[in-house]
């Protein structure tokens, strides 16, 4: 008991009478208007922070998991025609010593088509199961890529426009291996904030220029508005067919510094009927291009470059990844 609660010892009965009779007099005058939604919204919050922690460790598989960003040790365009692989130098494509026979084999690339011929003697995989050559499935219009597995590697071919290229990932990677984790900002419930579409017309599309020195067309949903430190925002929204939501890039006043220069992903519900969503940035998220230079990355649409400070979601990297950033 402090001085103050002493002091007042002699007046306990009569203010206790009278905190009886305010708790009973308050019990009856409650409503569900008044302490039901301050309790639901605490059960809210208490949901939506579970959520996001559930949600933090899928990002962390995706980008340091064995098939994660993390893992990526190469990105190779194929020419037209036949080009080569393997870990013997001279080659076409050279792969990581010691994780891949000297010799792989052969890509034969005619236009968006693909072929791959293993070197004689060469164990190869696709999609797990033995493979002796033939043609592949890359990932253009969002298809699921085959996956070609020799030594430690996996590759899968790409496709961007008018460049095909493989992929090789590898889950012992130094970049993975020694990965330190992903930074947060602290969670917080006024992140998520009310947003009303702006609908672009029907067919548009989010032209935006990519890391590679390409372009990609997203269909563009259209502007979403909402307040921040008091003050309206607006972001373009593309449409993520994979995901079958809105899909934002942006940037803020925080970039380069508290969080990566390029700026940041984000996706949110589709809109109610009434043309309104949720932005919760507190799932922000950093692209692959802040895990590995071996990315393909679209740029943040010059639209999308707030002058507000939003401290929510993914902090900047570790150092060494943030070698790659760019601040296009």
């Amino acid at each position: 008991m402090d001085a103050s609660q002493a002091g007042n010892r002699g007046r306990w009965v009569p203010v206790l009478g009278l905190l009886s009779a305010i708790f009973v007099l308050g019990g009856c005058l409650t409503s569900p208007g008044s302490v039901g939604p301050v309790r639901q919204a605490q059960s809210a919050d208490h949901a939506d922070r579970a959520d996001w922690v559930r949600w933090k460790a899928q990002r962390l598989e995706s980008a340091a998991g064995t098939n994660g960003w993390a893992s990526l040790v190469g990105l190779h365009w194929l020419p037209e025609g036949a080009s080569t692989s393997g870990t013997r130098p001279g080659l076409d494509h050279g792969f990581p010593a010691g994780r891949a026979p000297a010799v792989v084999g052969v890509w034969h690339r005619h236009e968006a088509r693909v072929r791959f011929e293993p070197a004689p003697g060469v164990a190869v995989l696709k999609n797990g199961q033995p493979f002796a050559g033939g043609s592949l499935v890359t990932d253009a219009h969002g298809a699921k890529p085959d996956v070609i597995s020799v030594g430690h590697l996996r590759i899968t071919v790409i496709d961007r426009g008018s460049r095909l290229g493989l992929r090789v990932k590898d889950s012992l990677a130094p970049t993975r291996t020694g990965f330190r984790g992903l930074r947060y900002f602290a969670w917080s419930p006024e992140a998520r904030v009310p947003a009303r579409l702006e609908a672009a017309p029907p067919g548009a599309t989010l032209t935006l220029d990519t890391v590679i020195g390409g372009r990609e067309s997203l269909p563009l949903v259209g502007t979403l508005v909402f307040d921040w430190a008091g003050k309206p925002q607006r972001l373009v929204a593309a449409l993520d067919s994979e995901t079958d939501d809105l899909f934002v890039l942006f940037r803020d006043a925080t970039h380069g510094r508290e969080t990566y220069a390029a700026g940041r992903f984000l996706h949110a519900p589709k809109p109610d009927a009434a043309g309104w969503t949720t932005l919760d940035f507190n799932r922000a998220y950093n692209p692959p291009c802040a895990f590995t230079p071996y990315a393909t990355c679209p740029l943040t649409p010059p639209a999308n470059r707030l002058g507000v400070a939003i401290r929510a979601g993914e902090r900047r990297t570790s150092a060494g990844a943030e070698a790659h950033e760019t601040t296009h």
